[in-house]
């Protein structure tokens, strides 16, 4: 397969799965119950530690450029049972956060762009459809879903920067900005506001730090592009740290406009949908229904990415042999030379886990907890990984830490280890419960599979891309099935 995508296809894969509109309009308004206003200030440091874990990904991807990224790299690297683990919590966090990512369009902007009341039941019958909709332009092809995804990222960039732009300079000189708000706690008590909480309670500013521990997640998505992309091993790491900066300096600009904004807004903390009731406060009805409108389209890229690397993700270990139902969604349909069996697994469980959540009446916060403690794990594992083996990792092939290794490691454990403790906090049960649920399926599986085959039989899968195998599937003359091969 050629090596087209340059730069900017790295960047846009990259950009629109983290997608800052989705993740603040997600967040910020249990950052506000939680942490306050003040809770802002914890994204900068969410930032640092979130592009420590990018350059660490962006060594193995300039080290191993092959499409699958962890899931592959711990396979070669550690071994294929460690891989196969991390494909399946990869797994897990891709069928959680596609539906935060959905609820999110239907819990807080479309109530207040069509000012209609929004229930749990709305919420859930719009996901349902929304998820319904992505999951059929994934099926039909995969080009037209690349191609809506690069026009919704040149959206998303244009918009956020330019609602960002209109926030200043409208609350400026309508008298409608309070720099002061950015450092009350509102109804936050001060006091302990800054301690590390008890053994089943984290503090409020330490919970604020979920705001961008949820947003700059999917950053790596630009290194399952490897194998068809120009200079991966020099791209590819760009692409991502790039992404990780200019999303954050942009996100927390972001933030500071809608924060500063909010006090002079009525019923702002008490508002489902905060963001979005200060965008219309302060742009007016028209200028603002048509900047959320660009954010719904926003956010529904980036579902369509997420349902997409889930997609790629089902089809990849079903076509090494390793997923549930493996011989079913391990084939291409001869017309659209999509996964359309795998597509609509996708779509099933992403159903299930949606009606599994929306009952609750803080559907949105159980949804993007369990979005934010999966990549973590997933981050955490992988960065083990990496400074475990790093002295036997093949010889980097454009980019490296250097003399930086070290810190950045110490850097991202340090990280990692502090939000992974975050989720101690009882309110955190719900999501615990999801991904202990998941593994549980995903041991027994993992462990009947050996007891059939053998570990002997789980080798390292060849370095397979799953676009080379779709567009050789589609040009072949029959059959309707693409399985891969081991060594």
């Amino acid at each position: 397969m050629a090596r087209e995508l340059g730069w900017y296809a790295s960047f846009s894969v990259a950009f629109g799965f983290v997608s800052i509109a989705t993740g603040i309009f997600t967040t910020y308004g249990a950052v506000l119950a939680t942490s306050g206003p003040r809770g802002i200030w914890a994204w900068p440091i969410s930032v640092i530690g979130q592009l420590s874990i990018a350059l660490v990904f962006g060594a193995l991807a300039a080290r191993i450029p092959i499409s699958g990224y962890s899931y592959q790299w711990v396979s070669r690297i550690v071994g294929p049972i460690w891989g196969w683990i991390m494909g399946w919590i990869s797994f897990a966090f891709l069928g959680v956060v596609v539906v935060a990512v959905d609820y999110t369009i239907a819990s807080t902007i479309l109530p207040e762009l069509f000012q209609y009341v929004g229930t749990t039941q709305n919420a859930w019958v719009i996901t349902a459809g929304v998820v319904l909709l992505q999951s059929l332009l994934v099926a039909a092809s995969t080009r037209t879903t690349h191609r809506v995804n690069n026009a919704a990222v040149t959206a998303q960039l244009i918009g956020m920067i330019t609602l960002t732009a209109l926030l200043f300079a409208v609350g400026f000189f309508t008298g409608k900005l309070d720099f002061t708000h950015l450092f009350e706690t509102g109804t936050v008590p001060e006091s302990g506001y800054y301690g590390l909480g008890g053994g089943t309670q984290a503090g409020p500013f330490a919970l604020a730090f979920l705001l961008g521990a949820f947003t700059i997640v999917g950053f790596e998505s630009a290194a399952n592009l490897a194998e068809e992309t120009k200079d991966p091993a020099r791209v590819i790491p760009k692409a991502m740290i790039q992404a990780v900066l200019s999303l954050g300096a942009l996100g927390f600009l972001f933030l500071v406009a809608i924060t500063a904004a909010a006090a002079r807004v009525d019923g702002v903390a008490e508002s489902a949908t905060p963001v979005a009731t200060v965008i219309t406060a302060v742009l007016g009805s028209v200028v603002g229904k048509i900047l959320l409108v660009l954010v719904v389209v926003s956010i529904f890229s980036c579902g369509l990415v997420i349902t997409l690397s889930g997609t790629r993700l089902v089809y990849a270990m079903s076509r090494d042999k390793r997923f549930p139902g493996w011989r079913l969604l391990g084939r291409i349909h001869p017309h659209t030379a999509t996964p359309l069996n795998a597509t609509l697994f996708v779509m099933v469980i992403a159903q299930l886990i949606l009606a599994v959540f929306s009952g609750s009446t803080d559907a949105l916060f159980q949804l993007f907890s369990a979005a934010t403690l999966l990549p973590a794990i997933i981050y955490a594992g992988t960065v083990a990984m990496y400074a475990a083996k790093r002295r036997s990792l093949p010889p980097s092939r454009g980019f490296s830490l250097g003399r930086w290794e070290v810190p950045v490691l110490v850097l991202a454990a340090v990280w990692l280890v502090y939000e992974l403790l975050i989720f101690r906090d009882a309110s955190f049960q719900g999501p615990w419960i999801y991904v202990l649920v998941l593994c549980g399926i995903g041991g027994l599986y993992l462990a009947v599979l050996i007891a059939r085959r053998g570990r002997a039989s789980l080798t390292m899968p060849d370095m397979a891309d799953v676009d080379r195998a779709l567009d050789n599937a589609a040009t072949a003359p029959s059959g309707g099935s693409a399985e891969g091969t081991s060594r």
